[in-house]
C-alpha cells in the first residue's frame, strides 16, 4: 500500500520562467496528456501528492521560509558569513537583492527569501487539480469531494503565505489563471478582498474535509499529514487573527498611502474591532470540535519532570494529540541532512563540542537569542522574569522584575540539573539558569550544564579555553552566543554517529497546534469590543498549565482588569510556547513592535573569555555582525523586480 505523505509522490513539470504566463502554464513534458493523468486513481493521487509538495518549509531555519526564525529576536546565527541572512537583519535589501541558492523557484525571483513565484505555481497546480479531478471515475464521490476540498484548502494557504509576507495580493479566485492577460493590467487586491477569499474558501469546504481520513475510507496510517476539517478551521482562525491585528486593521503607517491601479487602498483606513470578535470565534470553532488536546506525559510523577516531558512530546511524539495539521520534516534537506553541501536544520543546532565526545559534531551555527532566554517564566512564581532593558535593547542591562525570583548575576554552588540528567554530578550554575520554566530545560542546553545523555557525561562549556566541549572560534564552527538547541533530540538519544545524530531523526513539524488555537483564542477574547477577560485567562493558563506553571493570575494578582498586562502576558507566552516555529516573526508584525524588539547589536555571553566564571558576561562587540535594524519598510517585504518587470502596474510595499 502506498503512503500518501506529503512528497512521496511527485510528478515532474516543466515550468518555464520568462513571462508573466509562464507562472500559470503546465507543460507536462514526457509525461501522459493532463486528462489521461486524471482518468486513473494513481495518477489523480499523485497529482494531489504534487500540489501539496508546495507547502512551506518553515522548518528549515537556516533558509527558505523557515528564515523568519533567526530574521526575528527569537534566535542568533553565529555564521557573519552568512549573507543571505545578513541583508535581512541589517536592513541592506532591496525589491532588487539578488544572491544565494534556494531551488528554481527561488532563485527566479532573485532574492533568497522571495517565495512569490514558488507560491503563485503553487496556486495554479491547485486550480489544475480542481479542473481536472472530475475525469476520475474510479473513485467514489466522497473521496473525490474530500479532494477537492484539500485542493482548494491548499490553495487558500499559498495565498496566505503570500499574504503574511507580502501584504495583499492578486487572486485569481476559482477562474484558472488567464494566460493571455497583459501584465500592466494586474494590480493588487485590498486587505479585506484578500482576507474575503481566503475566509471564503475555507468556509465552503470546511464540511467537505472529513474530521478523520477514515470517515471516506481512507487509512489513517497510511494518509497521515492530509488536510481534515480540523485544518481548515485552524487556518481560518489563524487568518482572522491576522486581519484583526494592528498591523492589517487600520494601522497608521498606511493611512493615505498605497493605492492600487483601481483608485483603492490596500491596507483599511479606518480599525475595526469587530474583526476581534471573528477572530475569536473562529478560534472557539476549532476548540469546539473537541478532537484534540495538550500533549501531556502522564509516566512522571514530579510536576516539573512532567512538565518538560509534556512539551517533548509535541515533537517528539509524531501525529499527537496536539497536532491538528502538520508535514513530515524533508528528507534530503530538514533534520536529516549532512553533508558538503549540508549546514541544514540538524547540524546548524547543535555544538561542534559533540566531535569532543567522539561523535560527529554540529556547526552551532544558530541558536537561541538572549532575548529568548529572559522570556521565559520562572517556575515558582509563574512570572516573566524580564520587563525591559535599560537603553536600546541592552541585554547586559535587564530591568529585572522584582517579584520574579530572577537573580541576572551570580552563580549557586551545588547545583543539580532539573530535567533529563538526574546522573550528572552538582556544579556551579549560573543563576540566570535556575529556577526556570520546564521549556526552558526542554530545549535549551545553558553555558555549563550537562548535555543531556549520560553515554557521554560532559559538560557543555563555551569560552576561550582547552577545556572546553565547545571552544569559542573566530572562524571555525563553534556556537557564539553560550546557549544550544536541544529540542531536536530526546533524552539519552543515540550519538554513535553521523546516522544517530541526524539522518534517524524524523519528526513531523506541527505546523497547527491546540496551543496556538488556544493562544489565539485569549487574545482575540482580550481584545474584542465585549471583552472576555475569563475566557481570555482561561485558554492562557491550559498552556501554561500544561508545563505545571500557576495561573497567570495568581501570578500576576494585578492583571484583573488589566487589559494592556494580559496582552504582554500572552505575548509573552506565545514566543516561549512557539519558539523555533516560525511564529515570532509574523507575530511580532502583525502587533507591529518588531521596530521597538528588533534593532540592535548581537548580544552574546562573553565567550572569549579565559575562564567559566566571566563568560557569563554579557556583551555585543564579539560577534562580527553589523547592528541589526528594522524600520518602518521591513514589516512586510518587498515585491520583487521580476515581478515588477511583468506587471509594470503592480503597486509596491511602503518603502521601498
Amino acid at each position: 500500500m502506498k503512503q500518501m505523505r506529503i512528497l512521496c509522490a511527485i510528478l515532474v513539470f516543466s515550468l518555464a520562467s520568462t513571462s508573466c504566463e509562464s507562472y500559470f502554464d503546465v507543460k507536462l513534458d514526457d509525461q501522459p496528456n493532463i486528462e489521461d493523468i486524471f482518468s486513473t486513481t494513481n495518477g489523480t493521487k499523485k497529482y494531489l501528492a504534487h500540489i501539496y509538495s508546495y507547502i512551506p518549509m518553515e522548518e528549515e531555519i537556516v533558509g527558505s521560509e523557515g528564515w523568519v526564525v533567526p530574521r526575528s529576536d527569537e534566535a542568533q546565527y553565529s555564521f557573519f558569513q552568512w549573507v543571505n541572512y545578513l541583508q535581512i537583519k541589517t536592513g541592506s535589501y532591496s525589491s532588487g537583492t539578488v544572491n544565494g541558492t534556494g531551488g528554481d523557484l527561488v532563485t527566479a525571483d532573485a532574492a533568497y527569501y522571495n517565495f512569490w513565484r514558488k507560491n503563485y505555481v503553487a496556486i495554479n497546480q491547485c486550480s489544475t487539480f480542481l479542473k481536472y479531478v472530475d475525469l476520475n471515475k474510479g473513485e467514489s464521490p466522497d473521496k473525490i469531494k474530500a479532494m477537492k476540498a484539500e485542493a482548494r484548502f491548499l490553495r487558500a494557504f499559498y495565498y496566505f503565505c503570500l499574504f503574511r509576507q507580502f501584504g495583499p495580493v492578486y487572486i485569481w479566485g476559482d477562474q484558472m489563471p488567464d494566460e493571455t492577460i497583459m501584465g500592466s493590467t494586474i494590480d493588487r487586491m485590498t486587505v479585506d478582498q484578500n482576507i474575503d477569499f481566503i475566509v471564503g474558501e475555507l468556509d465552503a469546504i470546511k464540511n467537505d474535509l472529513p474530521l478523520r481520513m477514515s470517515d471516506i475510507g481512507e487509512p489513517e496510517a497510511s494518509f497521515v499529514g492530509r488536510v481534515t476539517r480540523g485544518a481548515a478551521l485552524a487556518l481560518k482562525a489563524r487568518v482572522l487573527l491576522f486581519a484583526a491585528s494592528p498591523l492589517y486593521n487600520g494601522c497608521d503607517l498606511y493611512v493615505g498611502k498605497m493605492k492600487n491601479m483601481r483608485g483603492e487602498f490596500l491596507f483599511p483606513q479606518t480599525k475595526d474591532d469587530s474583526k476581534w470578535e471573528a477572530a475569536a470565534q473562529a478560534a472557539w470553532d476549532v476548540i469546539d470540535l473537541g478532537m484534540y488536546s495538550l500533549c501531556e506525559d502522564n509516566t512522571q510523577t514530579d510536576p516539573f519532570k512532567k512538565g518538560v516531558a509534556s512539551y517533548q512530546k509535541i515533537m517528539f511524539d509524531n501525529w499527537n494529540s496536539e497536532t491538528i495539521w502538520g508535514w513530515w520534516f524533508r528528507t534530503t534537506k530538514g533534520y536529516e541532512y549532512f553533508g558538503p553541501t549540508g549546514g541544514q536544520i540538524g547540524p546548524a543546532m547543535p555544538p561542534n563540542a559533540l566531535e569532543t565526545l567522539g561523535v560527529r559534531g554540529g556547526y552551532g551555527g544558530i541558536a537561541p537569542s538572549l532575548k529568548l532566554i529572559d522570556t521565559y517564566p520562572m517556575w515558582e512564581t509563574g512570572r516573566y522574569p524580564v520587563t525591559g532593558y535599560q537603553g536600546q535593547n541592552d541585554l547586559s542591562k535587564p530591568i529585572v522584575d522584582p517579584q520574579s525570583g530572577y537573580q541576572a548575576t551570580g552563580f549557586t554552588e551545588n547545583y543539580k540539573q532539573p530535567a533529563d540528567a538526574d546522573w550528572a554530578p552538582a556544579f556551579k550554575a549560573h543563576n540566570s539558569c535556575v529556577g526556570r520554566d520546564p521549556r526552558f530545560y526542554a530545549c535549551l542546553v545553558p553555558n555549563g550544564f550537562y548535555w543531556p545523555n549520560k553515554t557521554f557525561p560532559n559538560r557543555f562549556t563555551c569560552y576561550d579555553n582547552a577545556e572546553c566541549t565547545s571552544r569559542y572560534s573566530a572562524t571555525s564552527d563553534a556556537n557564539r552566543l553560550g546557549y544550544t538547541w536541544r529540542r531536536l533530540l530526546k533524552p539519552d538519544y543515540s550519538l554513535n554517529d553521523e546516522y544517530d545524530m541526524y539522518k534517524a531523526i524524523k519528526y513531523v513539524y506541527p505546523a497547527f497546534r491546540l496551543a496556538e488555537v488556544y493562544l489565539n483564542y485569549a487574545e482575540a477574547c482580550n481584545e474584542k469590543p465585549q471583552r472576555d477577560e475569563t475566557a481570555a485567562l482561561l485558554y492562557l493558563n491550559k498552556v501554561r498549565n500544561r508545563v505545571g506553571l500557576k495561573d497567570i493570575e495568581e501570578a500576576y494578582p494585578e492583571i484583573k482588569g488589566n487589559k494592556e498586562l494580559l496582552r504582554w502576558c500572552i505575548q509573552k507566552e506565545r514566543m516561549v510556547e512557539f519558539g523555533l516555529e516560525a511564529k515570532r516573526h509574523y507575530d511580532a508584525c502583525r502587533w507591529m513592535i518588531a521596530k521597538d524588539e528588533y534593532p540592535g547589536t548581537p548580544w552574546t555571553l562573553h565567550l572569549t573569555a579565559t575562564n567559566y566564571e566571566d563568560s557569563y558576561q554579557r556583551v555585543n562587540n564579539e560577534l562580527r555582525i553589523s547592528p541589526y535594524v528594522f524600520q518602518d519598510k521591513d514589516y512586510l517585504y518587498p515585491i520583487g523586480a521580476a515581478q515588477l518587470a511583468e506587471m509594470t502596474n503592480m503597486t509596491q510595499n511602503y518603502g521601498f
